[in-house]
């Protein structure tokens, strides 16, 4: 049997469904656009919030900075400027300049001010004068700041620490630059210098490919920035495969000096010579020399060194001046008595700076190169004698100090070994000098 198709019926109740549906449907619509434009606003209201509380915080930090941070402005002090004006070329006026120096009065005595030291203004952001701070030396500050209507100074430590470093390098030119080249400052190759000076001349014995190793304290800042150098603990210069050692030891009175690592003393009874920096020998020690004045043959039983007037001459050793005064053709003259018989002469000096019977030190300035007397231009005649004969000076065996004392013995080689063991490694040092900066690698453009 067929079937027929027959037409759908339309179900009771079917519109009033579509209709609630499409009710819900609006309805369920305006809840979520509801929330949405509440989220926005809550947003909003955090945004909003947050941005108050960087507006008062900014405000609150652009008010500490306005009554808290100094900002300094520094240089050097100029030679022969007086306070008052080296403050007034900052911008500070008389008044306040003048108050700035009466503060100063029962601290701090500004007629000892030093050339090249550093003076620093302090101001606010918006220029008022805070403080001013004069660093009088690498221990010691000076600061003045505002009193109520006045100011207040008072002197503060810098604060620092003190370690032990180790500095090496290799000579190429000279020591003062192999020195610099090192990250060092001048002053420690003229340290180095001296302790060596009695064996070696740095100014005529150094070859280059010469190395140096140096323990030595360092004071720094908190900052890290080095102030000063302290002792030198330890020493190393291997000239030309000649090595010198030199150990820093306190004996049992507290008298300190360097020895060799066999416990030697290396200050010898006299220096290498009598002028601090290396000068040309013009004449040497002569049983018979022509005198350029007196036109005759004649002995010459010192030894000239060349060097410009006001080159400053230094006593060899120990002793007390016997004379100081002008006599004949020595003209200016200075003569030390020393031990063990010695006396050494100083002569043809532009000034004395020592007077007869005055104790003096070695390495003390005494007097300064010049031309008086029989001279036919500037330069230091120095004779030696011992006990009645002139001795050949370039030549003479210089004596040493005392060694390390038996009861020190002990206490000595513990010292030498734990200073030795901190000498830096030269290898090392040296590849770390001699090594390639690191290639720079380009950034995608």
């Amino acid at each position: 049997m067929d079937t027929e198709l027959q037409p759908v019926q339309s179900v009771p109740g079917n519109g009033s469904r579509n209709k609630a549906l499409q009710i819900f449907g609006w309805a369920l619509i305006a809840i979520l656009a509801a929330g949405v434009i509440a989220e926005s606003y809550a947003q909003r209201r955090t945004v909003e919030r947050e941005l108050a509380r960087q507006i008062h915080l900014a405000q609150v930090e652009a008010a500490r900075i306005q009554s808290e941070v100094t900002l300094f402005s520094s240089r050097a002090i100029p030679r022969g400027l007086p306070f008052n004006s080296v403050l007034q070329n900052f911008g500070v006026d008389a008044t306040t300049t003048s108050k700035l120096i009466a503060s100063t009065a029962r601290v701090f005595d500004l007629r000892h001010l030093r050339a090249g030291n550093e003076l620093s203004i302090g101001r606010s952001v918006l220029g008022q004068l805070r403080a001013v701070r004069y660093q009088i030396d690498s221990d010691r500050m000076l600061w003045i700041a505002p009193s109520g209507a006045s100011f207040h100074a008072e002197i503060q430590n810098i604060p620092s620490t003190t370690g032990a470093e180790g500095v090496a390098g290799q000579i190429q030119g000279s020591l003062w630059e192999s020195i610099l080249d090192a990250g060092e400052r001048p002053e420690l190759a003229m340290r180095l210098a001296d302790i060596f000076g009695y064996d070696m001349d740095f100014y005529t014995d150094t070859r280059p490919g010469d190395t140096f190793r140096v323990l030595v304290e360092k004071k720094r800042f908190a900052t890290g920035s080095p102030v000063s150098y302290g002792h030198i603990l330890a020493a190393e210069y291997n000239n030309h495969g000649r090595i010198y050692r030199a150990i820093l030891f306190h004996d049992s009175t507290s008298r300190e000096a360097y020895y060799t690592p066999d416990g030697k003393s290396l200050k010898r009874a006299f220096l290498h010579s009598p002028l601090k920096f290396a000068a040309p020998v013009t004449s040497h020690f002569s049983k018979s020399r022509f005198h350029p004045i007196l036109k005759t043959y004649r002995p010459h039983l010192g030894t000239d060194y060349g060097a410009p007037t006001g080159t400053p001459v230094q006593s060899i050793g120990d002793g007390k001046v016997i004379f100081a005064g002008r006599k004949g053709g020595a003209g200016n003259l200075i003569q030390i008595q020393h031990t063990n018989g010695y006396e050494t002469f100083y002569m043809h000096l532009s000034r004395l700076l020592v007077r007869s019977g005055q104790r003096v030190d070695q390495g003390q300035r005494i007097g300064l190169v010049g031309m008086t007397g029989l001279a036919t231009g500037p330069h230091l005649d120095f004779r030696i004698e011992r006990k009645g004969q002139f001795l050949n000076f370039e030549h003479l065996s210089l004596p040493s100090s005392s060694p390390i004392s038996s009861p020190d013995r002990v206490e000595f080689a513990a010292t030498r070994d734990r200073a030795l063991s901190l000498l830096p490694n030269l290898n090392e040092t040296l590849a770390h000098n001699h090594a390639p900066a690191a290639a720079s690698v380009p950034t995608a453009q």
